[in-house]
């Protein structure tokens, strides 16, 4: 792996990840930010996933790894369970984990 290329797309996926959401959230307080940017990376992955070793480093493991967050989705999940909001957590989860699955899938398919 070539470090310099991770670095690279690490140090572009983190800041588009944070103005993606606080875009988003200027419109609404609900997590769709980190659902957009999770779905996002999910098809980016499989997108890439057999692609040069340099551009798997950069967009997949630097852009991706860190333009995706599993641990903010995971609190956005909790704080919604706290605040007794069910069908949010829900919808989150299920919706989340369904679509960044078929974004994946549809991803590869396009390689």
């Amino acid at each position: 792996m070539n470090m310099m290329y991770v670095i690279i797309g690490a140090a572009i996926g983190a800041p588009a990840r944070f103005a993606i959401d606080q875009y988003i959230r200027r419109f609404s307080r609900q997590p769709y930010g980190i659902f957009l940017v999770n779905i996002l990376g999910s098809f980016l992955l499989g997108l890439t996933f057999n692609s040069s070793e340099h551009v798997h480093d950069l967009l997949a493991i630097g852009f991706a790894g860190a333009f995706t967050t599993w641990s903010t989705f995971m609190l956005d999940i909790f704080l919604a369970y706290e605040l007794k909001r069910y069908k949010e957590a829900g919808l989150n989860l299920v919706l989340s984990l369904g679509l960044g699955l078929l974004a994946a899938w549809f991803g590869l398919s396009l390689a």
